[in-house]
């Protein structure tokens, strides 16, 4: 099951981003560039900013979080996203011997499917436990038990499945969150990254709640850029996802 917990994020991060855009279009200097910025004013001056389409402010503030219960398919899709820093449990140094798989819900809803699907993790655990053994063997004698397991389980890995589930932390600036809503929050994303998307989205709201009142898909606050493509539910998507 897919968990989200924000674990960071830069203290009185609306205040920082009134700030850095104050810094722009004042004369204020450094030492009373957060004077005036109370909640009221700061909530107004990042309203005028969303109006303005300025997101450069934005980047001065970051959100933390760890996930689990995510699939290396999920993960080769968010490391499509560059502006963002990833620290991933690695295979080549966890060894996976009864590893975590993940279950697509078409799948787990469908009873034939899902004992073949099983079936099939069991086999591939299986294949993983041999190869790390007769590898495993065939290093030892040349290395350090340690040394000889680390080398077997790098090898071994390749028979893993997109399925194997993973562990990370991943650290997003303000506007490339925003940007990962657009793509990710959208009927159209593959479904775990979409539910991933969605956690994370109703996390960074509580914190900077004005910052993200207009966050999602870009169906949300413009067209939706899929043309003939459009799941033709926007309605429902500025339903679900605009701050009431």
């Amino acid at each position: 099951m897919l968990k989200v917990i924000l674990i960071s994020h830069t203290p009185n991060p609306e205040k920082i981003v009134a700030s850095a855009a104050k810094m722009c279009y004042s004369n204020s200097g450094a030492e009373n560039i957060l004077d005036k910025l109370d909640e009221e004013k700061t909530t107004k001056f990042l309203e005028h900013l969303t109006s303005l389409g300025h997101e450069s402010p934005l980047e001065h503030i970051t959100f933390t979080f760890a996930v689990e219960g995510g699939s290396r398919s999920l993960l080769a899709q968010l490391t499509r996203h560059r502006m963002a820093s990833y620290s991933v449990k690695s295979q080549r140094y966890v060894e996976e011997a009864d590893f975590e798989f993940v279950t697509p819900p078409e799948i787990a809803e469908n009873a034939d499917a899902k004992a073949l699907y099983e079936e099939t993790m069991a086999k591939i655990g299986e294949a993983y436990e041999k190869l790390t053994e007769v590898l495993y063997q065939k290093h030892v004698l040349t290395m350090d038990e340690k040394s000889a397991k680390k080398k077997a389980i790098e090898d071994a890995r390749f028979v893993l499945p997109n399925a194997c589930e993973t562990k990370l932390i991943m650290t997003f600036n303000a506007r490339s969150l925003l940007n990962f809503f657009q793509h990710r929050c959208c009927n159209r994303a593959q479904w775990e990254i979409q539910a991933l998307a969605d956690a994370i989205l109703w996390k960074v709201r509580e914190v900077a709640p004005t910052i993200f009142a207009k966050a999602g898909p870009k169906c949300v606050s413009g067209a939706c850029p899929e043309g003939a493509m459009s799941c033709g539910k926007r309605k429902q998507m500025q339903e679900r996802y605009l701050a009431k």
